[in-house]
């Protein structure tokens, strides 16, 4: 898909649907909150959630007292429930509506993380463009999340295809300037009553 339609199908899915009517829903992200703690960032450190839209991590970020939190998503529909569900503590937040194939940093991050969005990237020039997106917007010595289905999850969701990974399928798809810290994974519980297999590296920037 081009970042155009991409934009395009996001946000009607986000028009249409409530966030907790969508398969990658979480109450609360604890496996993300998990890693994002043990990587062992301060308050004042830098994170971006990829994605992010309608997620309720950035909810749990502030509630844990980071002070710097930017939440990226091409959905403009999807930031804007988050933005209502937070009320007056959203401008707190950096919110940016873009694509994260064609999207410029402006700034450097201590953690970049990524539930759901990468194995949506099915073409290997738009995985090759987030791979440069991420090496561009992590600091030396950062950490990167990235979460996609496992093996055994799912070969389509909300309509597209999807690709799987492994840890190292994953790993070799950010290349060696990442160095492969810990894996895991997660069988999901969708707000429909089935589970998903999802996939959670956690990598340093060399």
């Amino acid at each position: 898909m081009s970042g155009f339609n991409r934009q395009a199908h996001w946000q009607q899915v986000y028009t249409e649907k409530g966030e907790n009517q969508v398969s990658w829903f979480q109450e609360r992200p604890t496996v993300s909150l998990e890693l994002i703690e043990a990587v062992g960032v301060k308050p004042s450190s830098a994170i971006i959630d990829i994605g992010g839209g309608a997620s309720r991590l950035v909810d749990a970020l502030l509630d844990d007292g980071f002070e710097a939190v930017t939440v990226l998503d091409v959905s403009e529909a999807a930031l804007e429930a988050a933005r209502a569900r937070l009320g007056e503590r959203a401008a707190k937040v950096h919110w940016v509506n873009a694509d994260v194939t064609a999207w410029r940093p402006t700034a450097q991050f201590d953690v970049w993380h990524d539930r759901a969005v990468f194995h949506f990237l099915t073409g290997s020039e738009e995985r090759l463009a987030y791979v440069r997106q991420v090496a561009h917007a992590v600091r030396p010595g950062g950490h990167v999340i990235v979460s996609t289905f496992g093996p055994e999850g799912p070969t389509k969701c909300s309509g597209l295809d999807v690709a799987r990974y492994d840890a190292e399928a994953l790993h070799e798809q950010l290349g060696i300037r990442f160095r492969l810290v810990d894996s895991s994974k997660e069988l999901h519980q969708t707000p429909f009553g089935t589970t998903q297999q999802f996939l959670y590296c956690y990598c340093r920037v060399e």
